[in-house]
């Protein structure tokens, strides 16, 4: 009797090869990514402080676009299934040191592999549970039954708001401006004005004065 086996599940690769870096280098990176969704991976790669994460998000990508577009395979089933680092042909330089002497300046390089594969049913499921409890918790329907796309909405609203009343501050304050330096030039003109009445009393004075003192010199 025949035995029914099931059927393998698709494994897809993606390789940069000659990668200028040191095998070494780019093995601490893989191990950090391996056996993970290909989303949880891609964070954790975006958030990595390491140079050797640049390119091996790189090649993720690559392997994750070849499983969709070759394979027709969902991009939330994959997950890293292999990763490893081969050592490449190493690039020999000298640099010149005291006495005529030379010193050997190696330049390693690497080939790095991604494999990704669709995940087992059972990992998938765990897989899915945390993603819905994530969308209920931050995404879905957060506090008050709103989705995230309104809660993001009320808060562009709040910010363009808040712009608003600041510009309407800054032109109220240009407009009391105005004000003000209306109201001094007015004050400067009534004080003129007030110099000037002042000015031509004075005037008045002195003549009358000196119609008194020749009224004076008469009678004398």
């Amino acid at each position: 009797m025949a035995t029914v086996t099931a059927p393998e599940r698709p494994m897809v690769r993606a390789q940069h090869r000659y990668a200028r870096m040191s095998a070494t280098k780019a093995r601490v990176v893989l191990d950090l990514i391996r056996g993970l969704p290909v989303d949880r991976a891609d964070d954790v790669l975006a958030h990595s402080a390491r140079d050797a994460a640049v390119a091996i998000r790189k090649v993720l990508d690559s392997a994750v676009a070849n499983a969709e577009h070759n394979d027709e395979l969902d991009s939330t089933t994959l997950f890293v299934v292999a990763c490893y680092a081969d050592e490449g042909p190493t690039l020999k330089r000298w640099r010149p040191r005291a006495r005529g002497r030379a010193t050997r300046i190696r330049k390693r390089t690497c080939h790095i592999t991604v494999i990704v594969s669709t995940m087992p049913d059972e990992m998938l499921t765990v897989i899915e549970a945390d993603r819905s409890a994530a969308e209920t918790r931050s995404g879905g329907k957060p506090r008050g039954g709103r989705s995230a796309r309104e809660v993001r909405r009320e808060r562009v609203a709040r910010s363009r708001a808040s712009q608003d009343d600041e510009a309407g501050d800054e032109h109220d304050h240009e407009h009391d401006d105005d004000e003000v330096e209306d109201d001094e030039l007015a004050l400067d003109d009534e004080v003129a004005e007030d110099e000037d009445v002042t000015d031509d009393v004075d005037e008045d004075e002195g003549e009358s004065d000196e119609g008194e003192s020749d009224d004076e010199k008469k009678d004398a």
